[in-house]
């Protein structure tokens, strides 16, 4: 990594420290969203960064879907565990057993869109008045109309024609009764940036990012991993490939890709000659053409 790629991941690094500490400095109940993702590790290592020597000064969130990647959980609670945090579980299981949400039915369902009431509901409950997440500009269109500082009304809803600017960096925190943000500290990172920077500090990740043999079926293009929670047509067959996930969220509609990057190094190259987004294979992005943003607008991540 030449002296370049470390100043920049260096000067990203600085402002997304900055962004937290003014989380800590103008909210009085902040949480950060954790996935067990990249995005989100990334993001509670630099939280524990900007905090130490002390612990991380608000909790990690995770939304459970009830179908996610086992290596997905199991990462989530040694990394818990590791940097000493407290976790808090919402579960999109409990708001379809009380009746908030009803799951979707045939073969493309997913309950990737089933997690805004969850997440909202969790929000509310905790009386969180700021949500960080590791949202970044270059991930889908929708997300590049973020601030730092997203406003959310006491509905939990986005409004992307009325942001406020944050001219020299200056954050504008306030807010009324009920009203609460979302704050994305990485905005101005890529996903190169993200692999780099977890290169450099050598950032410990779930082992599927990494080229493994499993169990997939083919679905309009996009390559799935076998499940119990996977609704198969009969002409879908199921058969072992080596593959790697680039963006990891419901099995229901995160797909792979053929790889053979096994390590940091592999993966960086890959994502250098990639064409498409990593979000390329994320059937949730498909529904529509602004099917993110209407998910934002609902009060999704």
């Amino acid at each position: 990594m030449n002296s370049y790629n470390l100043t920049h991941l260096k000067a990203l690094e600085a402002e997304a420290i900055y962004c937290l500490r003014e989380v800590a400095a103008q909210f009085e109940n902040p949480a950060l969203l954790f996935s067990g993702g990249k995005d989100s590790i990334v993001m509670a290592y630099l939280a524990k960064k900007a905090f130490y020597p002390g612990r991380v000064p608000f909790p990690l969130v995770h939304v459970d879907t009830g179908h996610n990647f086992p290596e997905t959980i199991e990462f989530r609670d040694k990394f818990v565990k590791d940097i000493n945090a407290t976790l808090i579980v919402g579960s999109v299981q409990q708001s379809i057993d009380e009746g908030k949400v009803v799951e979707e039915k045939g073969f493309n369902a997913s309950r990737n869109a089933l997690q805004t009431v969850t997440l909202l509901d969790t929000i509310e409950s905790n009386k969180f008045d700021a949500a960080l997440g590791g949202g970044r500009r270059d991930e889908e269109k929708a997300r590049a109309k973020e601030r730092f500082f997203s406003h959310r009304d006491d509905f939990g809803q986005w409004d992307p024609k009325n942001q406020r600017p944050e001219l020299w960096s200056l954050y504008n925190g306030r807010k009324h009764m009920g009203e609460h943000f979302r704050v994305f500290p990485i905005s101005n990172w890529t996903e190169m940036d993200i692999w780099q920077y977890i290169l450099m500090e050598n950032i410990e990740i779930p082992s599927i990012y990494f080229s493994h043999e499993r169990e997939v079926f083919e679905r309009d293009g996009v390559i799935y991993a076998d499940s119990d929670f996977m609704n198969k047509r009969d002409t879908e067959k199921v058969e072992k490939r080596v593959v790697r996930f680039r963006t990891i969220g419901d099995m229901s509609c995160t797909g792979a890709v053929e790889s053979s990057a096994s390590t940091l190094e592999d993966i960086i190259n890959e994502v250098a000659a990639a064409r498409t987004t990593e979000r390329g294979t994320r059937a949730d992005d498909k529904r529509s053409e602004a099917a993110m943003e209407d998910r934002k607008k609902q009060g999704y991540f």
